[in-house]
Formats: structure tokens, C-alpha cells, sequence
């Protein structure tokens, strides 16, 4: 009788196949019109410099690579000085992986993963519960669909808030900094946050002196700021500001 494999969670991979797949069919196309005009192969060399590249980073993102994405996720909670108990938020929670790892981190605590899953994402609320359960977290961990830019909970209604690469992605809001102040509106006074981002591009937040000054000036008592990009794991291919360079982890007490 043969012994089944126990389920694993699928945490996905920042560097989608179908990229991939894409990438991979401009090379061939650039190949095949290369035979008829020499000049293509400037492209088939481009295509196959991208292809290399981005297959290199699914790899360094993947479990068998490494496991960036883990311990990119991982700075987010140790950046967390909160102590476990009351109600956590994860914002723009995918497919629960840093959902997931905060539940386990603190036992106690009741924690909350909200996304609006948007169609261009392969991640759902259905592979959030999933992989809750698998990881055995389903007892203090929910999840549910709304925006960043609007959370649906009262002010001051969590002890705690983290988030991970998600408030430049919130397309209904064209100010990213007020998708930063809607997640601090919810956190209580006294409350801790951690949220990763790229904080460290310019033409979305501006200077980061004058993003933490913002915040300040919020009624925000204490918030810090670390480049995460540029951490000693990150292999430096990855290290350019499109891929990893520009995040880091604005953090604190409200």
C-alpha cells in the first residue's frame, strides 16, 4: 500500500512561469525572424539575457534556491516588536505566507490576512485557507477580500499591522503614502507595525526623510526606517532597484 505524501502549502513564486513562458516565446519568435533579417539577432541575444536573468531569480526565490521570498518576509517580523497578544493584520496577504508566519510566530494572537486578490495575481482566498490548515494555523487565522486602500475595520482596531511588497501595487490609490496612513488608521494607539515596500523609489514615495516626517505628523510616536534591499542574502544580480533594491521597512509604534 502506498504511503501518500503529506500536503505541503504552495507559497507560489514572485517570478510567475507564465513570465517565463513569455519571455521564452520573444526569444524563439526573435530566432526564427533573425533568418530573415540578420539584425533580429540583436534581440535574440536581449531575450536570452532576460530569459537567463529571470529564470535565475525564480530560482533564488524558490525553496530549492535558497528561499528569498521566505526570509525576504522574514525581515518584516523580526522588524515586528510586538508581543502576541490581541488581534494582527496582515495587508495585502497573497497567499498567506507571511500570514501564515506570523500566526505561528505568535500562537496567542488573532490574526487577520486581507487581500483583494485582483485577476493578474494566482493567489486566492481559497489557497490562503488551504494553506492555513496545512500549516495548522486555521484555528486563529481568517482571511478576506477588500483593498489597502480601504480597509473595512474601525479605527484602532488592531494591536498589531505588517505588510510585505503590497501598498505600491493598490492601483485605487494614486498617493501611495495614504495607502501607508490607511493601514496606521486601523493599528491602536500604542500598537505596533512593520511594513515592507519600496520605500526607496522616489517617483512613489518621494524622499523617505519626508515619508517618516509624513508619518510623524500623523500622530505616529515612534517610526523607523532600514534598507532592507541591499541585505547581506540578497545575491546582488537581484539587487538592482526594479527587482529588490528599493525595498525597506518602515516600522514602529503608533
Amino acid at each position: 500500500m502506498a504511503i501518500s505524501k503529506p500536503e505541503t502549502a504552495d507559497y507560489g513564486n514572485w517570478v510567475p512561469m507564465k513570465l517565463i513562458y513569455i519571455i521564452a516565446g520573444l526569444t524563439v519568435l526573435s530566432v526564427a525572424l533573425s533568418f530573415a533579417f540578420i539584425p533580429f539577432l540583436v534581440g535574440v541575444a536581449f531575450f536570452l539575457s532576460l530569459l537567463g536573468y529571470f529564470a535565475y531569480a525564480r530560482f533564488k526565490f524558490s525553496s530549492r534556491g535558497g528561499n528569498l521570498q521566505g526570509r525576504v518576509r522574514h525581515l518584516v517580523l523580526d522588524r515586528l516588536e510586538w508581543q502576541g497578544h490581541g488581534r494582527a493584520i496582515d495587508i495585502g496577504c497573497g497567499d498567506a505566507a507571511l500570514t501564515i508566519k506570523l500566526a505561528q510566530r505568535f500562537p496567542d494572537a488573532q490574526v487577520v490576512g486581507i487581500d483583494y486578490w485582483g485577476a493578474k495575481w494566482d493567489y486566492s482566498k481559497s489557497i490562503c485557507e488551504r494553506n492555513a490548515e496545512i500549516e495548522g494555523v486555521s484555528n486563529h487565522v481568517s482571511f478576506q477580500k477588500a483593498s489597502a486602500s480601504a480597509l473595512p475595520f474601525e479605527d484602532g482596531y488592531f494591536d498589531a499591522a505588517i505588510s510585505n511588497l503590497v501598498f505600491h501595487e493598490v492601483s485605487d490609490r494614486k498617493n501611495k503614502r495614504e495607502v501607508v496612513r490607511e493601514a496606521l488608521r486601523v493599528v491602536r494607539k500604542g500598537g505596533k507595525f512593520a511594513f515592507q515596500d519600496l520605500f526607496l523609489e522616489k517617483r512613489i514615495y518621494g524622499d523617505v526623510s519626508e515619508l517618516l516626517d509624513d508619518i510623524r505628523g500623523w500622530g505616529i510616536q515612534h517610526v523607523e526606517f532600514v534598507d532592507t534591499g541591499h541585505s547581506e542574502f540578497i545575491p546582488k544580480p537581484l539587487r538592482p532597484r526594479f527587482m529588490l533594491g528599493a525595498i525597506g521597512i518602515i516600522y514602529g509604534t503608533k
